[in-house]
């Protein structure tokens, strides 16, 4: 970088204080950085630690309770101090964001096609049918399947990374100047994701967009990033190139970070030995779902005679790409699902059968914690009483003894002391995954279906609330469902593992089978699309997979249904 060039973003000692009933709250204090034309900065840092809150500051996206302090500048133009008229021209233009949660973000009441082509023809004054053929261009370059058809599809017909790409497809509409991305591939599978990454290091190459990385994902960092801002507490610990961080981190803080990444292959979790003989807890034998297709349309097999079996003490992994069926067999699993066939014994009781009535009792004997914690939470009801709520429902515990229980889960999942009393639009998007879990164990289930149960935590949280599976699992011998899309995280977790590819089984065995010696093709990409936190070895394998997908070109295959 030279001296005399602008920086397309810059923050200049920036404080960010939000009023509340409890007093003000500092989110940031005195945030310094530049991002440039063509770069990537990455921030990174724990749930709360103001990655968001001082990106967000960037969009003006802040709420009225929010007193900011300082300067924050897109190219000559300081945001700061500029109107909300000058601003909704500014978004969207010059700066767009890439959220964290796209269910929250994107309105449920019109199309993908729509809410794209609205951004487009709020800044250059598209027609409807250009807006939607441009659209439809979009949807393919972000690699959603079927743009033709799904650019009509309402949000609530999308899977959660399809709903992502539909996001990213927003942002880059009108290939504005700096681009935001808060968590883009947190809901991706990982080779969607590193589609994504690909796509946002081309239109920073082709378009010298300047682009703001917040993630707590390292092997996204080593795989993108140029340089890495790391944040705790509201302020700035440590900013370095990306080579430099990793390979020599100068505090504390960023070295803690990196320690606990999860590698694949480098599992740290001491799994228990299982009984080969023991009954399982969960029994599903040959199990399908089918849709209705919309108007006419032929049905939608979305999952398809899978069958498994888990034992006390047990986790099956069970990955796949987005839309492969792994969600809907965890809803057929924790009974929020009728399945169109096939059985679901939990303890020899086949469940799907069950009406509610007679399920009701058997609820607390399976715990489920969902992908999208925003949209699992009550808002009317703070943290402690969604907590609370199961043990209220089954009557169990007096009021002393159910406060006592959510605030030792509370703790257990490193959420701080007071929690209980806020409400979960106060928090985090990390911090709303942690309450969805301790709501999940309070009644010590006998099964846990875990639905991406990491997938908004940071690394170092994310490490805590590994551990703290398995030292419940041991103590209580429940059983466990993981559904995630992170192979590392997987291996830390699973005694075995299942690949679904459009709703059936393509291959299952343990750990050492699937991740180090997969024999299905499917499965030897979704190995080979895992980013490794280190930046030399990750740019080497990125270009190791490029050169044998140009020696031998993968089929097409339909990453999504």
């Amino acid at each position: 970088m030279t001296e005399t060039r602008t920086p397309a973003l810059s923050v200049a000692g920036l404080s960010v204080t939000f009023a509340t009933d409890s007093g003000p709250v500092a989110a940031v204090r005195n945030v310094s950085y530049e991002v440039f034309p063509g770069e990537v900065l990455a921030i990174v840092g724990e749930s709360g630690s103001g990655k968001s809150v001082s990106s967000r500051t960037a969009i003006g996206l802040l709420p009225h309770t929010a007193q900011v302090r300082g300067l924050v500048s897109i190219g000559d133009s300081a945001v700061t101090a500029m109107t909300e008229k000058q601003l909704t021209a500014l978004r969207g233009g010059e700066v767009s964001m890439v959220f964290q949660e796209p269910a929250r973000a994107l309105d449920p009441l019109f199309t993908a096609g729509f809410q794209i082509g609205e951004a487009l023809r709020a800044h250059s004054g598209m027609s409807r049918k250009d807006a939607r053929a441009k659209a439809i261009e979009l949807l393919r370059t972000v690699g959603l399947p079927d743009p033709e058809h799904r650019v009509d599809y309402y949000p609530h017909q999308l899977s959660g990374g399809q709903k992502q790409r539909v996001m990213i497809a927003i942002a880059i509409a009108c290939e504005p100047k700096v681009i935001i991305a808060d968590e883009p591939t947190t809901a991706l599978d990982v080779t969607v994701q590193a589609e994504i990454l690909e796509l946002l290091r081309d239109l920073r190459d082709r378009l010298g967009s300047a682009i703001v990385l917040i993630t707590h994902n390292m092997g996204v960092v080593a795989d993108l990033a140029d340089r890495v801002v790391v944040m705790r507490a509201g302020e700035v610990v440590e900013q370095a190139p990306v080579h430099e961080l990793f390979a020599s981190p100068r505090a504390e803080y960023t070295r803690a970070l990196l320690d606990a990444v999860p590698h694949l292959g480098a599992a740290t979790i001491e799994r228990p030995v299982l009984d080969p003989e023991a009954e399982p807890v969960l029994d599903v034998s040959d199990l399908v779902v089918q849709f209705p297709g919309p108007f006419g349309r032929p049905a939608f097999r979305a999952v398809d005679g899978v069958s498994l079996r888990i034992r006390p003490g047990e986790t099956l992994g069970l990955v796949g790409e987005s839309g492969s069926g792994k969600s809907t067999i965890g809803r057929c699993v924790a009974a929020l699902q009728r399945p169109t066939s096939g059985r679901v014994l939990i303890r020899g009781q086949d469940i799907a059968e069950l009406s509610q009535r007679k399920l009701r009792p058997i609820r607390r004997r399976f715990g489920f914690v969902f992908q999208d914690p925003a949209g699992s939470l009550n808002p009317r009801l703070t943290v402690g009483e969604c907590v609370a709520e199961p043990l209220v429902v089954h009557g169990i515990g007096d009021r002393a003894s159910v406060r006592e229980r959510v605030r030792h889960m509370l703790d257990d999942v490193r959420l701080p002391a007071g929690t209980e009393n806020r409400y979960p639009h106060e928090l985090s998007g990390g911090q709303r995954q942690r309450v969805s879990l301790a709501r999940a164990l309070v009644l010590d289930p006998d099964l846990l279906v875990a639905d991406e149960p990491t997938s908004a935590l940071d690394v170092s949280v994310q490490a805590a609330v590994l551990e703290l599976f398995a030292d419940l699992q041991r103590g209580c011998g429940w059983a466990c469902l993981f559904i995630s899309h992170d192979l590392a995280v997987v291996d830390q977790l699973a005694d075995r593992i299942m690949v679904l590819r459009d709703g059936t089984c393509v291959e299952e065995g343990d750990n050492e089978q699937i991740l180090r010696n997969p024999r299905h093709e499917y499965t030897r990409r979704l190995v080979a699309a895992v980013p490794v936190p280190d930046p030399v070895q990750q740019r080497s394998r990125r270009a190791e997979n490029a050169a044998d997908r140009r020696k031998s070109p993968a089929p097409a295959i339909e990453l999504e249904q």
